[in-house]
């Protein structure tokens, strides 16, 4: 069977129409329609129903695309195995992290890689925590780096990079630079703080840390990227709470301890169990255990 039917059949599912997906695919529809059929004819089954305005997957089609994908998957994987140059002279690496490792972790991490292999390309994503796991599950990405998965899937290995400490962050004007004895938490609350929007797991631990002491803090700004707030904190007397590291990064703002401290958080390197791993996947996993054996 050619793999060109098997990609056509998953446009079409993927657009719900054959003329976007004959667009997609840069052939007629005529030309899409007739492949549809012939894999249809191939398999004696049909894949899509065609009755209304949109196309849509009958069941047998989608328990074949499950498959198929699965495949497709695997035949890729074996495409890069067969292009995996040993001596890392050259290269990809597909990698995936939440905003907040972007803004302290990846770009010491990558510059020393690069140093060691100058001819690998990285291919960088940011994605939410909860989107990463099932990335690197699809093989979309080869190596994923998030904070601990609690149940991680059976085919996701998770290996401990370094342990995050939250601390709050202050800019060099902020009346608690010169205090010599950790803040409380309800000095914190007190104080107009900011903060990182909802969909980061930075902010879910802040709010599940404050409610756990009983309280309500005053939310004077909310941020969608870690850059923007650290503005405001930096040319304000807002307050934030972000990785210790982070506030250490820049000159300009100071951490300031609290007490009780927020619970530390494991970062963690996750990539798929019991597949084939390219010798950049290996590479960089073997670098991430050099830089961070003493960090958990």
């Amino acid at each position: 069977m050619q793999l060109r039917l098997i990609r056509y059949l998953l446009a079409v599912a993927e657009h719900g129409n054959f003329t976007r997906a004959a667009e997609a695919l840069h052939v007629s529809q005529p030309t899409l329609s007739q492949q549809i059929i012939q894999l249809e004819d191939i398999l004696g089954v049909t894949l899509l129903d065609r009755s209304g305005r949109t196309v849509k997957v009958t069941d047998s089609g989608r328990v074949y695309i499950e498959h198929a994908e699965r495949a497709l998957r695997e035949l890729e994987a074996g495409r890069r195995a067969i292009h995996d140059v040993q001596d890392l002279a050259r290269g990809e690496l597909r990698l995936a992290t939440t905003p907040t490792f972007t803004a302290y972790l990846v770009g010491p991490l990558l510059a020393a890689f690069h140093a060691r292999y100058p001819g690998i390309t990285v291919r960088l994503q940011e994605r939410s925590l909860d989107t990463i796991a099932a990335a690197v599950a699809a093989d979309e990405v080869d190596l994923g780096i998030a904070f601990t998965v609690s149940r991680p899937a059976d085919d996701i290995e998770c290996q401990p990079l370094l342990v995050e400490r939250l601390s709050v962050v202050v800019g060099a004007q902020h009346k608690f630079v010169a205090r010599k004895r950790p803040i409380t938490p309800e000095m914190l609350a007190s104080e107009k703080l900011g903060v990182l929007s909802p969909d980061f797991a930075t902010r879910t631990h802040v709010d599940d840390y404050l409610r756990s002491r009983g309280l309500t803090p005053c939310i004077a700004v909310e941020a969608n990227t870690i850059s923007a707030l650290i503005e405001v904190v930096r040319h304000s007397d807002v307050i934030t709470m972000l990785p210790e590291a982070i506030g250490m990064q820049h000159a300009d703002l100071h951490n300031v301890a609290i007490t009780p401290e927020p619970q530390p958080r494991t970062a963690t390197l996750l990539y798929r169990r019991g597949v084939y791993r390219s010798a950049v996947s290996l590479a960089f996993t073997a670098l991430c255990k050099e830089l961070y054996s003493d960090s958990c």
